[in-house]
């Protein structure tokens, strides 16, 4: 089957789904900090292959893993120094986390993740590392990989350039004296027992359980999970698949440790931020997703990246183009650029308005926050507002958005009386908003209003851009402000008509 000119999605799924009807997607993160837009990228990835192999009518589990069995590297610049310091090195699961008291560093960060999920429509089986190796899910792999140690250390030197130490071990025992992860050297092992032997930076030897008692380095622990679970379709940063990185060596220690077939692979590109560069929990450049899904539908963030190839940079501006991506997600004739990713990234009980948000976002300015107020005013402007939940949900996200992320000229507020900076109108100007107001009239659309506008500049030979300076000057006290036709036909016409009155013969 010939999958040129398909959605991505749909050309991976066509591409794998020939080899059975029952799949397993794999994902995850290492919740070692706020778990941002950036993070986003490989569930969404997953998320809409499974969609469109469940389409294909494949039977597709969807696992979520949560690495909390890592250690944390270091204290990084969001946490207090003097608290975390002495964990370094030890598994995320196992260390207090900066929140309330009993909960675990990793669930701490891990929590607003999952629920943001529930609001994008993200159906996963959530699966925590910590949980797996204490319940002896990796003992068989682990007792594979320590007796493979001498070829895993060839492969590994083969793919990456690299010599391991003397004492290397894919495994990373737990010390029993330091609860560290880090520093500790395996002695040997016992297969039966299922049991490791170490000794710590200090000297001191040890004992520990292959279940719970330590994990697999990564490169190591990637494909062991891969034939644990069954994977076999999973999406990954492009860190991962450049030459000598872990995937090249998870194909080779799934196939010659293992015994397993790799996952169909999917590399995915970093999502960059605006001015910021690309994100990262550890540096604190982010903007997370529990953060973004209180200021932006969650359909139209899933679509942000939806509608991207994986292998294409993502640069998130969270500012105006946000505004134009939400219009494309609602407007029926916008969406037919993308079908097939509003199709996927479409979310139940969350129907498009049909209103362009820029006007959503000018009338919630105009009406205060009043949105029966606002619901008024677009009947009036010719929108049929049905959906009044879907206008309050609308509305909502508006308001968080001028307040997160809204641009200064673009936040207005109609002023009560007339603002000085009237006064520095020049007399065409004010000739022009004299005009205005003595042909304004309440039954004008905005088209009608723009025409008019057109009309009135073209009668006094100005420039448009001096008569629309002057109608923001005049209501709002600022140069710039929301298309004028609709924004004066949303105002109350007897108080425009008074203003442009009152400018004139300032």
């Amino acid at each position: 089957m010939t999958t040129q000119g398909l959605f991505w999605a749909d050309e991976i799924a066509q591409s794998i789904a020939a080899k059975g009807d029952t799949f397993v997607a794999a994902t995850g993160i290492t919740p070692s900090g706020h778990i941002h837009i950036g993070n986003m990228r490989e569930v969404l990835t997953a998320d809409v292959v499974v969609k469109a192999l469940r389409q294909l009518g494949k039977d597709v589990t969807f696992y979520y893993i949560a690495d909390t069995f890592d250690p944390l590297r270091r204290v990084y610049p969001f946490l207090d120094q003097k608290v975390f310091e002495p964990h370094v090195g030890k598994p995320l699961s196992e260390i207090p986390g900066p929140g309330r008291e009993g909960q675990s560093y990793a669930e701490y960060f891990l929590e607003p993740f999952l629920e943001s999920l529930k609001a994008l429509d993200i159906h996963v089986d959530l699966l925590r590392a910590d949980q797996m190796y204490k319940e002896g899910r990796y003992v068989e792999n682990i007792i594979k990989a320590m007796e493979a140690t001498p070829l895993i250390r060839e492969i590994l030197q083969k793919e990456t350039g690299k010599e391991t130490p003397e004492h290397w071990s894919p495994f990373q025992p737990i010390c029993q004296f330091t609860g560290k992860m880090t520093g500790n050297m395996v002695l040997g092992f016992d297969p039966k027992a299922q049991t490791v032997h170490y000794r710590n930076e200090e000297g001191q030897e040890g004992e520990c359980s292959m279940s719970g008692g330590g994990k697999l380095t990564w490169r190591l622990d990637w494909p062991a999970r891969w034939q644990m679970l069954g994977v076999r379709f999973e999406p990954f940063g492009k860190d991962h698949a450049s030459k000598g990185g872990s995937y090249d060596t998870a194909i080779r220690f799934a196939r010659e440790i293992f015994n397993y077939e790799p996952p169909y692979p999917a590399t995915y590109e970093w999502i960059s931020l605006k001015g910021g560069g690309d994100m990262s929990s550890s540096k604190g450049n982010v903007l997370s997703i529990a953060e973004m899904v209180d200021v932006i539908p969650p359909e139209v963030l899933k679509y942000s990246v939806s509608k991207v190839k994986p292998s294409k940079r993502i640069v998130f501006d969270p500012g105006l183009p946000m505004l134009n991506l939400i219009d494309e997600f609602d407007d029926p004739e916008v969406k037919t650029r993308n079908p097939r990713a509003v199709e996927l990234s479409a979310i139940s009980g969350h129907p498009p308005l049909g209103v362009p948000f820029k006007h959503i976002v000018s009338l919630i300015q105009v009406t205060q926050g009043d949105v029966d107020k606002l619901a008024q005013k677009l009947n009036k402007a010719g929108y049929a507002v049905d959906d009044m939940a879907a206008l309050k949900s609308r509305a909502a996200y508006a308001t968080q958005w001028l307040e997160k992320f809204g641009p200064e000229d673009i936040k207005f507020e109609i002023q009560a009386k007339m603002p000085p900076q009237s006064f520095d109108l020049s007399d065409v100007q004010k000739k022009a908003l004299r005009s205005l107001g003595d042909q304004l009239q309440e039954s004008m659309d905005a088209s009608a209003i723009h025409d008019l506008i057109y009309q009135i500049k073209n009668d006094l030979g100005i420039e448009p851009g001096q008569v629309f300076l002057a109608i923001y000057t005049a209501l709002l006290g600022k140069n710039r402000g929301p298309r004028a036709g609709f924004f004066l036909a949303s105002l109350d016409t007897d108080f425009v008509k008074e203003r442009f009155l009152q400018v004139a013969q300032a």
